[in-house]
């Protein structure tokens, strides 16, 4: 198996682990993430940690060699593959942090800007250069990279098909944060600390109000946000949240 699924604590590590291509994804690497994601998403974690293998590349992008020679069908059957792993991915009901320590490119950065949050080393390099190949993103690139910088910045990204270094993703709001070397595991699950004790209903909420109503008009996002937090009031967690706040004390979640 060329995915690891491990489990520290409360978060799972999902780990690509093919160094010596620069963790590439094949077509059998996507389904291996695909059947990863369903596991986690069944289990009791609280969080999960993408990286990847060795220390030049968190995903350089799909196996082009594996791509050449495709019928048009097989080429709409692989873009459809990618987006559904994609699509898995963000709607995992648990937070997800891609931890980037060195190359992220083509569906390598569409893997990351599928997850929640995403953490870059110095030595990050990220991009989407399949306009060099004449090719256009097609794992979810030319949609999700704007809704994360804007569009004009997307568009720059995508038609130069440019390398974007990791203070320049912080700047620009590619990655969360830029974060001194140490290993890729331990960032991703420290990082997860600051949210990983809190309820997985309210989490699941609030992440779900927001990426509904991005794409919505104001008003029909106020209403998806009312009915969520209607929603929310509604849980066992909640109730002990305010009733913990009230008896001055921690709260016990049990994701009810």
């Amino acid at each position: 198996m060329t995915i690891q699924l491990t489990y520290r604590e409360s978060c799972a590590i999902l780990q690509i682990d093919r160094p010596q291509v620069l963790n590439a994804l094949s077509f059998d690497v996507l389904r291996q993430i695909g059947e990863a994601i369903d596991q986690v998403a069944a289990s009791d974690a609280r969080a999960l940690v993408i990286v990847g293998s060795g220390e030049k590349a968190f995903c350089a992008g799909a196996d082009i060699k594996e791509l050449q020679g495709r019928g048009l069908l097989a080429q709409k059957q692989g873009a459809e593959l990618g987006q559904s792993v994609m699509a898995k991915l963000d709607r995992l009901p648990i937070p997800s942090i891609a931890v980037i320590h060195g190359y992220a490119f083509g569906g390598g950065l569409e893997l990351a800007m599928a997850c929640t949050f995403r953490i870059a080393t110095p030595k990050a390099k990220m991009g989407l250069p399949e306009i060099k190949l004449g090719l256009i993103p097609g794992y979810g690139g030319t949609q999700r990279l704007p809704r994360l910088v804007g569009e004009a910045k997307a568009l720059e990204i995508i038609l130069s098909g440019k390398t974007i270094d990791a203070v320049e993703a912080e700047r620009i709001g590619l990655v969360n944060l830029v974060v001194e070397p140490a290993d890729p595991i331990t960032i991703g699950c420290t990082y997860a600390q600051q949210f990983i004790g809190f309820s997985r209903c309210a989490l699941l909420f609030a992440r779900e109000a927001i990426q509904r109503a991005s794409a919505l008009p104001l008003v029909d996002g106020l209403r998806i946000e009312s009915d969520l937090s209607t929603l929310a009031f509604q849980t066992a967690d909640a109730r002990e949240g305010m009733q913990a706040f009230i008896d001055k004390r921690a709260p016990h979640f049990k994701d009810e």
